[in-house]
């Protein structure tokens, strides 16, 4: 049986361990070359080894499958355009790149400092730019030579990115940059036949573990990575050639669509708008809904 990704080259980044080792092996068994991309660092984003990626490499081999590894660093410019030339030199060409990789520093924003917030902001929201940055700009020059393209993006946001979560500042930001950053790419590139999508998932893994703990071992059973890797690989495939902009939460059994911040309510003012007059109205656009923000999740 023919996979879905059959004679495809994907890029997955962060993918030796947890989430993109879980996609990686599921692009290989459904047929594509992976590149597995991962500095191996620890969750904080400090240090490096060789191990993680090598190894995913080896399980993909051990399967049948074809894949090389890839230690640049995606946040890197020159890291970036790296891995999409080791991609199309190793392979021969490039045809879908899941943004993935991610580290964690968390503090509530009155204890962070500088480090902590650009480490993670650079890691998430330039880690997700500048692969993409050099894949548009393969597949558009591929487009002007007048070859067939059917490029794919698909980006891993969360839903501290669409509602903040406490103790996450610099992480939330960055997860909210990449879901304006996936509708962006999504218009910009649709013409050259690439399509760009976002992930927003739950899922136990090393980042995550210490929080799902205390829902039970059902509920971690429940949260498998290859629940969520299901949706990646769909989306990577040319079934999904009608779907583009779009954001999705997965998890277990679920798939949600997600759509960004909306007009819910709407007020005017004759007169124009004075601080006594707002002080006056601003009621009438909460009506019986909170003015505060709501739960995660």
């Amino acid at each position: 049986m023919v996979g879905l990704l059959e004679g495809n080259v994907a890029i997955v980044t962060g993918a030796g361990r947890g989430l993109g080792r879980s996609h990686a092996l599921l692009l290989a068994d459904e047929g594509a070359h992976v590149v597995v991309n991962d500095l191996g660092t620890g969750l904080d984003g400090q240090g490096s080894q060789t191990l993680p990626a090598e190894s995913v490499v080896a399980e993909i081999r051990a399967r049948g499958g074809a894949a090389s590894a890839s230690h640049d660093d995606v946040a890197s410019w020159t890291g970036a355009e790296t891995l999409i030339r080791h991609a199309v030199a190793q392979h021969g060409r490039l045809d879908v790149l899941v943004n993935n990789a991610g580290i964690l520093r968390d503090r509530m924003a009155f204890n962070m400092n500088e480090e902590d917030w650009d480490a993670v902001v650079r890691v998430h929201l330039k880690g997700h730019f500048a692969p993409s940055r050099f894949a548009c700009a393969y597949w558009r020059e591929r487009h002007k030579e007048g070859s067939p393209i059917r490029g794919r993006i698909i980006n891993t946001s969360s839903e501290a990115g669409v509602i903040g979560n406490a103790g996450q500042a610099n992480y939330s930001a960055a997860k909210g940059g990449i879901l304006a950053l996936t509708v962006v790419l999504a218009r910009e590139m649709e013409r050259y036949g690439v399509t760009v999508n976002c992930i927003a998932p739950r899922a136990v893994t090393r980042m995550t573990e210490h929080i799902f703990q205390g829902f039970g071992e059902d509920a971690m059973a429940e949260l498998d990575p290859a629940s969520v890797s299901a949706l990646v690989a769909y989306l990577a495939s040319r079934e999904a050639d009608h779907v583009t902009g779009q954001a999705f939460i997965a998890y277990g059994r679920t798939l949600q669509l997600l759509k960004g911040w909306h007009t819910v309510a709407e007020i005017d003012h004759p007169a124009g708008w004075t601080p006594a007059a707002v002080r006056e109205r601003i009621g009438d656009l909460f009506g019986a809904a909170s003015s505060r923000p709501g739960p995660l999740g």
